[in-house]
């Protein structure tokens, strides 16, 4: 790490708008973290200035070196979880991408360190839809950015928890909701016990979360889809569960 650097001067710039919704101007190049780890720090220090605790941890899609595509860790902000069939207002969105999403419910401690030593207990998981987003004017380019930027963490719109969690892979859709497709068409065989593997993976190397936190494994469907004015998209589980979500003009 440079011996000059701070996270929190980056931070305080992020925080602004958070709070205010403004597009934030391209950092510095003595602000900007220089690797992912710097931008964790930077993503926890947004966090502290805004008097905010995470909830949970989301790992999702970013860009990764060279434009090889990498998974990203961010905190899960308890004022960004809405119910399903929420609306979302398009001005709230910057950058907005969608995919289906997990979010697991963890029914146990999840030790910090890098041994798994077995895996995580689950109280609950449920279907959920992932939106995508960032405080930057422009797309972030690099890794380190976008980790810093609370990982791409825009919304997660969370359906009721599947009554009998699926053992084996199942079918997970992502299109216009009210749209007729035939059983199968499009669905994406997804093992959501794998999908969630590296998102505790993740949370047990940044320290551990406590029982009752949150885990979500977004991207599991691709690629993304763009937000419209008066989309209503819905996110299919096969015969588990769905969630829907609209967009608004605002």
């Amino acid at each position: 790490m440079r011996q000059d650097w701070r996270p929190e001067d980056a931070a305080r710039w992020l925080a602004e708008a958070v709070e205010t919704g403004h597009p934030l101007a391209p950092l510095s190049p003595e602000l900007a973290p220089g690797s992912v780890g710097e931008g964790e720090r930077v993503a926890l220090a947004v966090l502290e200035e805004l008097g905010l605790a995470a909830c949970g941890l989301r790992l999702a899609p970013g860009p990764g070196e060279g434009g090889a595509a990498r998974s990203l860790a961010g905190p899960v902000i308890e004022g960004r979880l809405l119910p399903d069939n929420a609306a979302i207002a398009l001005p709230a969105l910057r950058h907005g991408a969608v995919s289906a999403a997990v979010v697991a419910v963890l029914g146990r401690d999840l030790p910090g360190g890098t041994e798994d030593k077995e895996p995580p207990a689950f109280a609950a998981l449920h279907p959920a839809i992932d939106i995508a987003a960032s405080r930057f004017r422009e797309p972030p380019e690099t890794p380190a950015l976008v980790a810093a930027d609370l990982g791409g963490l825009g919304f997660l719109v969370v359906g009721r928890a599947f009554a009998s969690p699926p053992v084996a892979p199942i079918p997970v859709t992502l299109g216009p909701a009210g749209e007729r497709r035939r059983r199968g068409a499009g669905a994406v065989p997804v093992d959501l016990h794998a999908a969630l593997r590296p998102v505790a993976a993740a949370a047990r190397r940044l320290g551990g979360l406590p029982a009752g936190a949150l885990l979500v494994a977004a991207g599991l469907t691709a690629p993304p889809l763009a937000p419209q004015p008066g989309l209503a998209l819905r996110a299919g589980f096969g015969t588990l569960g769905r969630v829907r979500v609209r967009f608004e003009a605002g």
